[in-house]
């Protein structure tokens, strides 16, 4: 049943109305309270671009179960949510979601009573959101996670709790113009129970800033956040994704990812704006495009737990003090950069699970936990900044290594490669500069083949404190 809607007194006439309809708006409409859609009404626009549905004092568009809003602009307050959800129905059917231009934030949030929804949202642009205000987070590693501009958060702990996601263009904020708070946030109620599953997930532009003090060590955001309990299939950024703010990740995930692809830069200016950080298990990663990093402590790629499989990267350049260009503190497969490592700072703060702390800007950095099947560099490794490492291995094991190009030190006091506390490497074939400081320093670590090695260090080629150690 169609009806048409001309005014504010047809539209409540309409929703008081107990038979399911299609509500079709035929111009702009200022609502002063928040209006829900009952089950079944389904609320569109006859033109997207003369059709704008705002609220003026309160949140926008309630969601109770199989509803549709389609080819309207939603204008609220950029801290309201535009569209949200307000039922505890068992099963909430089918929420549809298409051709929106929206201010305000989208929050799909499912709670207790809820086991069962299915969400399709198709070409949605969020203009502008502040999203910090809700106090429904997640916790894990010592930090909490805002609330994203696009939302979906299953917050049911029943592990038979289910929203099944099909998310397709969805852009977020303007350039020099980001959403407040996280970006896009796909989260489950946790390890065990309350599933995010998606099957397509795909981007636009995404441009986010989540305001957060410096020095606040135990919150953070991410311009994409697949948080724990959220598996997707297909991620895919067909437009570039920035982030502006402190601790404010480009791309994060505590969940899992099976392929996970961005083909425009990823870009962070925050301090400790990690480019990508994986907590959770990616099987297969492509940046087509490069990773670069403006703030200290802002590292390129950083493996924390969980595991990827196989990752390939265009190239990864951080700019700050204490930006780490890739850094390993658990096993992984395949890694790949197509186009060098690059860091350009010195020491300086970052934020380590929840905690500030002095890193130096080395290039690629190999914990003890961290461990590399396979490490293929093409364009070489280098670092400019003073006491930093191009190459460390530090505690950590790499099984094999391809490094076509040189692994060069420019900064005073800068050690080329660093074997160090039982790490293990293969140097096979490599070409080691320091230009002001020692080429391959070996302490306690171990060389596992330096059939083909070269070094040439200012201050020493070769300082072997374990000569023992070398194979």
């Amino acid at each position: 049943m169609k009806t048409t809607i001309n005014s504010l007194a047809d539209l409540m006439a309409a929703l008081n109305n107990n038979v399911p309809q299609d509500l079709e708006l035929q111009t702009s409409i200022l609502c002063p309270y928040s209006i829900i859609l009952p089950v079944g009404f389904n609320l569109t626009g006859v033109n997207k671009e003369s059709c704008i549905i705002s609220f003026n004092n309160n949140d926008g568009i309630g969601l109770t179960a199989n509803n549709e809003v389609s080819n309207l602009t939603i204008q609220t307050n950029p801290n309201s949510r535009a569209i949200y959800t307000l039922s505890n129905h068992p099963d909430l059917g089918t929420l549809s979601l298409k051709n929106l231009t929206v201010t305000g934030q989208v929050q799909i949030l499912t709670r207790a009573g809820t086991n069962k929804t299915k969400l399709l949202a198709d070409n949605i642009d969020i203009v502008a959101c502040d999203s910090r205000r809700y106090s429904e987070q997640p916790q894990k590693y010592g930090v909490n996670v805002y609330q994203g501009a696009f939302t979906v958060y299953n917050f049911n702990s029943d592990s038979d709790s289910i929203i099944n996601a099909t998310l397709t263009n969805i852009s977020l904020g303007r350039k020099g113009a980001p959403v407040i708070g996280s970006g896009l946030f796909i989260c489950g109620f946790g390890d065990n129970g309350g599933w995010v599953i998606a099957d397509t997930i795909t981007t636009g532009d995404i441009y986010s800033n989540g305001m957060l003090p410096f020095g606040q060590p135990d919150m953070i955001t991410a311009g994409v956040f697949i948080v724990n309990g959220a598996k997707v299939s297909n991620l895919t950024h067909h437009g570039s994704v920035t982030t502006y703010g402190v601790n404010d990740m480009v791309l994060d995930t505590w969940g899992h990812v099976e392929k996970w692809v961005a083909e425009k830069p990823i870009t962070s200016y925050g301090p400790s704006g990690i480019g990508f950080v994986n907590f959770g298990t990616v099987d297969e990663f492509d940046a087509k495009d490069k990773i670069e990093t403006f703030g200290s402590g802002a590292r390129g790629f950083n493996q924390y737990d969980g595991t990827v499989k196989k990752a390939v990267f265009h190239s990864i350049i951080t700019h700050g003090n204490g930006s780490i260009g890739m850094q390993f503190s658990k096993a992984v497969g395949s890694i790949e950069v197509k186009n060098g490592v690059e860091t350009n700072g010195s020491l300086g703060p970052s934020l380590v699970k929840g905690v500030i702390m002095t890193l130096p800007a080395d290039a690629i950095s190999v914990k003890p936990g961290g461990e590399i099947s396979k490490l293929k560099i093409s364009g070489g490794i280098t670092t400019y900044g003073d006491n930093v490492h191009a190459y460390h291995v530090e505690g950590g094991i790499v099984h094999e290594l391809t490094v076509k190009g040189s692994i060069v030190a420019n900064g005073d006091n800068s050690i080329a490669i660093a074997v160090t506390n039982n790490g293990e490497t293969p140097l096979t074939n490599v070409s080691a500069v320091s230009k002001k400081g020692i080429a391959i320093q070996i302490s306690n670590g171990k060389i596992t083949d330096r059939t083909g090695l070269s070094a040439k260090g200012a201050k020493g080629d070769v300082v072997n404190v374990s000569p023992d150690l070398i194979t």
